[in-house]
């Protein structure tokens, strides 16, 4: 049998202030801009969020989760060979927060890099780690890490801070036999977006500047908002391309995991693939939304409570700005660690 990669552990971590609509409201009510998070809250069926504190950076989220999977899994760092960390919110421009994170986790076997494709990352990573244990026979586990800390680069005046939740969540990837393992990917992107949405300053074309930093250039920014149709278009596509290139059904799937930015997006999905909603949660209301590390955070929170179980078939779409999206369908190992 051929050897694939197999999810065998998960693990997230959510730091402890939590921040609801309410707190929000409170904050933009001097600005005469309440009625926003109301709004916000209404249309996505985002109710709260979790934001680290001044002491905490991206690496320390994502060594939390990562030691919550290594734990689950019963492995030791040492026994890590590659770390793959997905976020677009690292703790510097370079070096990669992947090496910051071996560090942090005295994983001293394993290489590391970064993936940068916000919130696509994780299902990108996923993807990368099958890869390279199917090419690379020296490769036995890999820990893929999706983790998030945008509020930390957004405007405390900035009303768009409703939408960045902090957070972080993990995945063993281990090489086995056993019939389990990756089946599919896809990917589809779109750069007449990139304008969108983004921090314009701090890279190579706007070095970060006294006047960069003044005019909030440095600081993450919706400048036009993205047509809400597009996840609603792209995810059954996505969706359809897994299936096809993977060999089942989309019936098959015990839970499909998408962005989770708007409910009623992936209720709208759900429908037009003919798939129960049950089968794709949505949980906005309990974590907000985490970027980068929202679809490992429902994959670990769906094992833990029972949602899903060892064996089940599963599909991971991640999309985010640029804009980028990927997906994966996996079938997870028999015995999955809570």
């Amino acid at each position: 049998m051929t050897d694939t990669a197999t999810v065998v552990a998960t693990g997230r971590y959510l730091p402890k202030r939590l921040v609801t609509n309410a707190e929000l409201r409170d904050h933009f009510a001097n600005q005469d801009q309440a009625e926003l998070i109301d709004r916000f809250a209404e249309n996505t069926g985002i109710q709260q969020r979790y934001w680290a504190d001044d002491s905490e950076i991206t690496s320390d989220l994502a060594a939390a989760a990562a030691q919550q999977a290594l734990s689950r899994s019963g492995y030791t760092a040492d026994d890590i060979d590659l770390i793959i960390l997905g976020t677009d919110t690292p703790d510097q421009i370079t070096p990669a927060t992947s090496v910051v994170l071996q560090a942090k986790l005295g994983a001293k076997n394993a290489g590391t890099f970064d993936v940068s494709c916000a919130c696509a990352a994780f299902p990108t990573a996923l993807s990368i780690a099958a890869g390279l244990i199917g090419s690379n026979p020296s490769l036995e586990r890999i820990l893929v890490v999706g983790a998030y800390l945008m509020h930390r680069l957004a405007a405390a005046d900035d009303p768009m801070i409703f939408f960045y939740g902090d957070g972080a969540g993990a995945a063993i990837v281990e090489r086995q036999s056993t019939g389990a393992g990756l089946c599919a990917s896809a990917f589809h992107a779109d750069g007449d977006y990139a304008g969108h949405w983004g921090i314009r300053a701090g890279g190579t074309a706007e070095p970060a500047s006294h006047a960069a930093v003044t005019a909030g250039r440095t600081q993450v920014k919706l400048e036009t908002r993205y047509p809400p149709e597009i996840n609603e278009v792209e995810w059954p596509r996505l969706m359809r391309r897994l299936s096809q290139s993977g060999g089942f059904e989309l019936n098959d799937v015990a839970m499909a995991v998408f962005t989770q930015v708007n409910a009623e997006s992936i209720q709208r999905v759900c429908e037009t693939l003919a798939l129960p909603s049950e089968r794709a949660p949505c949980l906005m209301d309990q974590y907000g939304y985490t970027g980068s590390a929202c679809v490992p955070i429902v994959l670990d929170h769906a094992l833990e409570t029972g949602l899903i179980k060892g064996g089940d078939l599963i599909t991971l779409i991640g999309s985010g700005v640029g804009y980028n999206m990927a997906g994966v369908a996996l079938r997870l190992a028999k015995e999955m660690p809570k």
